[in-house]
């Protein structure tokens, strides 16, 4: 056990230790410094002209949403009718088939938005071509959509007073020739080269020890693994995800997929410390991050490794903890620690069930996507934490008697309630539609949609209600991981989810784009004796306050009546 929570140490150190030179390069390569991949730039300039763009034409904010919602409403059209004729497309050797409209509707809604919730299971539910050309690619663009709109937001605090807030193309493009595929090449070929196939040939036939005849699904799976991790989007090849031997082999790749899910995410708040050149708020940042990321790990570790005391009643002994639903390659401490970390970003792939985890980490992966600012998705993690900021300076503003003011720019009445409305859209979104589920279960049980509400759910009472709980909130927070004792593949819950995931992904791009951009055309103030400083342990507290006060009084009541009753209900 002593190993296990040495390998749970490492993992966090090693990532940190690389996230700071990583978070160097990014701000070098758009503040427009030299860097070791410019070699690429050729490449760049290609597409742009090819594409007919112009990366130097400077944009508002309006300009770069338009842009942004404009792209992203041609890929769900394009993603849709893929897997809605899937069938009828090349790369399928197994002959899998079409995908249902609602199904083809979720799943394109999920991979665009970044959020990759798989209401199908993978290597039977999709094809090498929607693997690779659907899904893999919307794993870079997704991620490069969240990069881009966050850079605009960094822009904004960077210029003085201007309108002009860099190029939505530029931004993206560069987020994936110079950052997502060059490290998703070297993870996939150490993934490769470790056992994860890269083959195009269709499924694999063995005879096994006790005669059986086994058919394994292949693919070339690698390539799209290791940008599902760095893009913190978590759509597995295969139906088990990362619990998979094909995609995560051993414990050295679980150790370099579970570095890959926290790296960018940790690395762009030192970006912004470099880029801004305000380190001391990027430790700010990173200390609030971090302090909530550790307060959500470390109960769920001792939980895993401490054991289910329900069994212990029975006189059972748990030498290894709470392994039931996890892989023995990789143990309770590795698992519990993977299920945060994937939960605290958007990236919601799992090397174990959530569903069969303690009701602590359940608590524990709860509260991460229900706050969704702790590190965070690749440029949204961020974005959801810019808006606490503007709420906590906002209120700091108030309690001292001064009109508040962030990097120079006072915040009024239009920026505050932009914020308010992109904060209270988290919980409306996932308290009204957990609502709406729970009470077709109870007063409908015999309504058929496709299934029937009764069938929803394999597990009763406050598990149960976690189960409706957890989907509804990981489709909110555009994470995707899921309980898997829920029968989400019908039409109630391919619908709702979707809606879901649509409104959760751009409603709050929008709201923090908007704010920049208003906030760098307005006049600039020069700091004084009396501005409010931001990079100081002090306010570190209070953007903590604001978001434990504001997630707690949420979240608490729906919180009590699932996984926290559960966790009584053990004692």
């Amino acid at each position: 056990m002593n190993t296990e929570f040495i390998g749970v140490i490492f993992i966090y150190m090693a990532t940190i230790i690389l996230a700071i030179p990583l978070g160097k390069y990014i701000a070098k390569v758009f503040k427009g410094e030299k860097t070791w991949f410019d070699f690429i730039g050729p490449l760049e300039r290609f597409i742009f002209r090819f594409s007919g763009i112009d990366p130097k034409r400077e944009m508002n904010w309006k300009q770069h949403l338009k842009a942004l919602l404009t792209i992203n409403c041609l890929w769900l059209f394009y993603a849709f009718f893929c897997l809605l004729f899937q069938n009828h497309l090349p790369l399928n050797p197994d002959g899998n088939p079409n995908q249902t409209p609602d199904l083809a509707f979720n799943t394109a809604v999920s991979f665009v938005t970044n959020t990759n919730l798989q209401d199908y299971s993978g290597e039977t539910g999709a094809t090498y071509y929607t693997q690779l050309f659907v899904f893999a690619f919307l794993h870079f663009v997704s991620a490069a959509t969240g990069f881009a709109a966050m850079m605009v937001v960094f822009k904004g605090m960077k210029e003085k007073t201007t309108d002009k807030l860099g190029n939505f193309w530029d931004f993206f493009v560069k987020s994936i020739t110079r950052l997502f595929l060059p490290l998703s090449i070297i993870l996939a070929i150490i993934l490769a080269f470790n056992g994860t196939p890269t083959s195009y040939k269709g499924k694999a036939t063995f005879i096994s020890l006790q005669g059986d005849t086994v058919h394994v699904s292949r693919g070339p799976a690698a390539a799209m693994i290791a940008i599902k991790q760095l893009g913190t989007n978590g759509g597995g090849w295969y139906g088990a995800n990362s619990a998979h031997p094909l995609e995560n082999p051993n414990y050295l790749t679980n150790i370099l997929e579970n570095i890959s899910i926290i790296l960018i995410p940790i690395a762009i708040v030192f970006a912004l410390g470099y880029y801004l050149n305000k380190k001391k708020l990027a430790w700010v940042i990173f200390g609030v991050m971090t302090v909530g990321y550790l307060i959500m790990v470390i109960p769920s570790i001792i939980a895993e490794t401490g054991g289910n005391p329900a069994i212990a009643h029975l006189g059972v002994n748990q030498p290894a903890g709470s392994m039931e639903g996890k892989e023995v390659r990789f143990g309770p401490a590795a698992s519990a620690l993977w299920g945060v970390s994937t939960t605290v970003t958007s990236n919601g792939s799992v090397n174990a069930m959530h569903d069969s985890m303690m009701p602590v980490s359940g608590i524990a992966q709860l509260f991460d996507m229900m706050i969704n600012a702790f590190y965070g998705g690749v440029g949204v993690g961020y974005l959801n934490f810019y808006i606490f900021i503007i709420i906590a300076v906002f209120i700091s503003g108030l309690m001292v008697g001064r009109t508040p003011e962030f990097f120079g720019r006072k915040i009024e009445a239009r920026e505050m309630k932009i914020a308010s409305l992109i904060a209270l859209l988290h919980p409306f979104l996932i308290l009204v539609f957990t609502a709406v589920a729970s009470y077709l279960l109870a007063h409908y049980p015999n309504i058929n949609w496709a299934e029937k509400p009764s069938a929803w759910l394999n597990n009763p009472s406050f598990h149960g209600f976690s189960e409706m709980l957890y989907q509804f909130t990981s489709c909110s927070a555009n994470n995707g991981s899921g309980y898997e004792g829920l029968a989400d593949n019908s039409i109630f819950w391919n619908a709702a989810g979707g809606i879901v995931m649509f409104i959760a992904r751009f409603m709050p791009i929008i709201g923090p784009v908007a704010i920049a951009g208003i906030l760098a055309n307005k006049k600039y103030i020069p700091e004084s004796a009396g501005t409010l400083k931001t990079d100081t342990t002090t306010f570190g507290v209070m953007i903590f306050a604001v978001i434990i006060i504001v997630a707690a009084l949420s979240f608490f009541p729906a919180l009590t009546l699932g996984p926290i009753a559960e966790h009584f209900s053990l004692k």
